[in-house]
């Protein structure tokens, strides 16, 4: 939760909106101020009184759901992004059975390798 409200990495504006959400997720349908302000005091943050009051008088009566539908809508009209870089040229069928062969020389070498009873399946009662 402190990572996630980090006021470096995320613009104090939405860390009271990020923990209500949080919050929303976590199974409290209607996050109050208290509950607000109490989880980011849990991770050394202070909540903007004014902003979380303004923000939770805005939510008022609203359903998340529909709200972050008309979100998601308005999101796709601006679009985003560029597209993935092109694809490499098409190689030679020689190449295309080379790199066959090299993954299937791997999941070899991945059965043979250590690791042992790493999971506890051996039967040797250890503590997991």
């Amino acid at each position: 939760l402190k990572y996630a409200c980090n006021t470096t990495t995320t613009t104090p504006k939405m860390k009271e909106m990020a923990l209500y959400l949080m919050l929303v997720l976590g199974g409290n349908a209607s996050p109050t101020k208290d509950d607000i302000t109490k989880a980011l005091g849990s991770v050394g943050l202070e909540a903007d009184d004014d902003r979380l009051t303004k923000m939770l008088t805005e939510l008022e009566g609203k359903d998340l759901g529909e709200l972050l539908e008309e979100g998601t809508k308005r999101l796709a009209k601006i679009g985003g992004g560029g597209g993935g870089g092109g694809g490499g040229a098409a190689a030679g069928g020689a190449a295309a059975a080379e790199v066959v062969e090299e993954k299937e020389e791997e999941e070899e070498e991945a059965e043979i390798g250590g690791g042992g009873d790493l999971f506890g399946g051996g039967g040797g009662g250890g503590d997991y």
